[in-house]
Order: structure tokens, then C-alpha cells, then sequence
């Protein structure tokens, strides 16, 4: 684990990327000359995290910033209260002593005229432009003239390019970052902390979380451990026999980026010393399908057009498959294309319409369907792995991906 500072300049050297790298090309491929970003203290704007320095935790008052780019020239401008760490990345222009803020506004708007001005407010159901609230909106409307409010249109499409793309700096410490979530999957997943016939799924979600309040690090979902054995899926309070097969869901928060990752584990029997060759086959052919959609990912087609691919070559190749990946990296379920949900098996989310850019990261969540003599029943052998998209290739960014851990040895 890095120290406090040093986690902050990395995020801020992700930052300087991010405003410098990412959302100049963001702005010239969504066709947006000025964005306007603006939110009370408290009240933040989703996006303000990832527009601002570390020690900048939230608006103060009121906080408005301005992004402008036309040929080639990209501005960053703060309409907000002096801050010696925005300086370090904005050009504050608001004289508070002998003008308001909406004055400001209004004059750096018309020295800027700008063809759009993108606010966030969302057309597409995306709640990472929704930010811009209800009463921030209307002050705008009273206080900017017609002529200024007629140009705003939806950041939808901004957003989501400048949210979903991994910096250099990004890319370098994401498997550092996967590695404290491994850790603690590991840890979890042991007979250091299972016992056969006490523990119960609660407990090892107890763990999992402990150890990750302990470590310094952020859930952005809680931790969820359950099994399947003959007779279903069982979690919560159940007791975990010999036999059992395990799954965790599990997702951390780290110098601003999230991991999502599930794993398997399964419960020698009295006697067993490998995993059964039933299991192995399954993993297999689960590894099959993770293969078939990380070659579509990378192809750059849209997040529907990638679903109904991977489905179809699934089922081709004699596989059940369920797929549900999505976007993940500033946020958990985060900005980009969803491919499939796990209660909407169908390629036509509006969400999925978004195509699969470079640098860009994903939860490669699925599943496939196997019947497995030794449950007698169907089993889901369950998958996530937090993958890179990164010049042509779909890359894992944790190691193992085809084990089934095995624990119970101590019998």
C-alpha cells in the first residue's frame, strides 16, 4: 500500500493526463466546443472527482468550471472561488469583490462564444451526466440571457468518453491496484478462515470486509459470498460443508480506480485431493467463452453488437453461456457500453449502444450453465475478471483466471 501523498500524486498526475490527453480528443469526437460543469458543496456533480486535484474534495459554495476546445486550443477555466490547488490546473477568471458569479459566467461565455455549451443533464438515462441539479439548472436559465442557454445541449456522449478512458498513469498502477483485491480474495478463500462445517458465508464476507477497512481500502458494493451444493444456491447464514462449490463477488476502491472480480473455490471431501475432473471441465469451457468475448471486445464493435456476437459464437461451440460485462474503472458499473445484463439476456440495451474504444476497461462478467453430475443438477460456474482493452488485445489484469481454488486440506 503507498503512503496517503503519494496515492494523491498519483491520482493528480492521472488527473493532468486526464484533463491534458483525454478530454481534448473527447471534446473534438463528440463535437463539444465549451462544457459546463457546476455544483454546490455537498451536492457534487459526479464528474467533479475527475476534474479535480486531490485536496479539492468538494465544490466550495459553488463551484463552476469551464472546458473549451476549437481548433487545437483547449482551456481550462475555474468561474469559482480562489483555491491555490485549482490554480494549479485552472485559469480562475471571476473577480469576487466587483462581480457575481453569473456575472463572471455570463462574460467568460461571450469572450469564449463557443457554438455548444454541453451541461449535465442526461438524454440517454446516464447518471454520470445527470450531475447538474434541479435548482442549478433553473438559476441558470433566470440568470444566463436566452441567447447563451439556447446553446446548451447534453454532455451524454463528453462524458462518457472522457470517463471511460484509461490514462498511462491509469494503466500502470491498475495492476497494482487488482493485486490488494487478490490479496484479500485469497486470504478469504483459505482454510485459515473456512472451516468446514462452522464457518458460514457470512463470515467469510465478514472477513473480506474487515480486512479491507483494515487495509486503508474502499468497497464499492459489499462483499457477497455464497455456494452451490445438490438442492440450489445458498448464502447468508448457510454453513459450508465439504463439497460445497464457492463464489465471491468482490470489488475494491484504490488511488480512484475499482476492481470487480469473482473467483471460485471449492471443499475437498474427506478423501478428495484435487479438484474433481467435473469441475475442471467446466472451468475449461467457461475460459472458452471468456476467450470468445474478449476477442469481440477488442474487435471495437458496440456493446450489443458484442453481446449478440459472443452469444451466438457461445451456443455455437456447444456452451450455455449468460453474458453481463460492463465498464469498470472510475466507478464499479462505470461509464461505457453495457454488454448484456444479467436479467436482460438480449443485444439491445440502450446502454450498449456505445461502441468499445481503446484504453478502456471492463468487468468481463459471465457465466455459463453446466449440469454437473456430482450437485445432480445445473450448475453456474461464475466468472468476473477486470480486463484492459489496450491496443488490440483484451488483457487480464489479475493471474489465475482458470483455477478453481481448492481449500479443505486440513481434514
Amino acid at each position: 500500500m503507498y503512503s496517503l501523498a503519494k496515492q494523491y500524486e498519483i491520482a493528480d498526475q492521472c488527473l493532468k493526463e486526464r484533463l491534458e490527453m483525454v478530454l481534448p480528443a473527447a471534446m473534438e469526437e463528440s463535437g463539444i466546443e465549451c462544457w459546463l460543469i457546476a455544483c454546490r458543496e455537498y451536492n457534487e456533480d459526479p464528474i467533479m472527482k475527475f476534474i479535480t486535484p486531490s485536496h479539492y474534495p468538494t465544490a466550495r459554495r459553488l463551484s463552476i468550471f469551464l472546458f473549451y476546445h476549437k481548433d487545437d486550443v483547449t482551456k481550462y477555466i475555474s468561474v469559482s472561488r480562489p483555491d491555490p490547488d485549482l490554480a494549479k490546473y485552472y485559469e480562475r477568471d471571476y473577480d469576487v469583490k466587483n462581480e457575481s458569479q453569473m456575472q463572471a459566467l455570463e462574460r467568460v461565455l461571450r469572450k469564449l462564444d463557443p457554438k455548444n455549451i454541453a451541461i449535465d443533464v442526461t438524454e440517454k438515462d446516464y447518471a454520470y451526466t445527470d450531475g447538474l441539479s434541479h435548482s442549478l439548472y433553473e438559476m441558470f436559465k433566470k440568470e444566463l440571457p436566452d441567447d447563451l442557454t439556447e446553446r446548451f445541449v447534453s454532455a451524454d456522449e463528453l462524458g462518457i468518453l472522457y470517463l471511460e478512458k484509461r490514462t498511462p498513469t491509469e494503466l500502470k498502477y491498475y495492476p497494482q491496484v487488482m493485486a490488494e483485491a487478490m490479496e484479500i480474495i485469497e486470504a478469504a478463500f483459505s482454510d485459515e478462515v473456512i472451516t468446514p462445517g462452522k464457518t458460514t458465508c457470512r463470515d467469510v464476507m465478514n472477513f473480506m470486509e474487515q480486512m479491507t477497512n483494515d487495509r486503508g481500502l474502499t468497497l464499492w458494493f459489499p462483499a457477497t459470498v455464497d455456494l452451490q451444493r445438490q438442492g440450489g444456491m445458498f448464502e447468508e447464514d448457510t454453513v459450508i460443508e465439504r463439497g460445497d462449490l464457492l463464489h465471491c463477488d468482490f470489488g475494491i476502491v484504490y488511488m480512484n480506480l475499482c476492481t470487480d472480480t469473482q473467483r471460485l473455490c471449492y471443499v475437498l471431501k474427506e478423501g478428495e485431493a484435487d479438484l474433481p475432473e467435473e469441475l475442471k471441465i467446466a472451468m475449461k469451457r467457461n475460459n472458452q467463452f471468456q476467450d470468445i468475448v474478449r476477442k469481440n471486445m477488442a474487435s471495437g464493435l458496440s456493446g450489443n453488437e458484442t453481446f449478440t456476437k459472443s452469444i451466438e459464437e457461445g451456443k455455437a461451440a456447444g456452451l450455455r453461456p449468460v453474458l453481463y460485462s460492463h465498464p469498470c474503472g472510475l466507478f464499479g458499473h462505470s461509464a461505457g457500453p453495457s454488454i448484456g445484463l444479467w436479467d436482460h439476456q438480449a443485444g439491445d440495451l440502450s446502454h450498449g449502444e456505445h461502441k468499445i474504444y481503446n484504453d478502456t476497461s471492463y468487468a468481463l462478467e459471465l457465466s455459463i450453465i453446466e449440469y454437473l453430475e456430482m450437485y445432480k443438477q445445473d450448475t453456474y460456474i461464475f466468472t468476473e475478471e477486470t480486463v484492459v482493452n489496450h491496443d488490440g488485445e483484451v488483457s487480464f489484469l489479475a493471474e489465475n483466471r482458470e483455477r478453481i481454488k481448492v481449500i479443505g486440506g486440513k481434514q
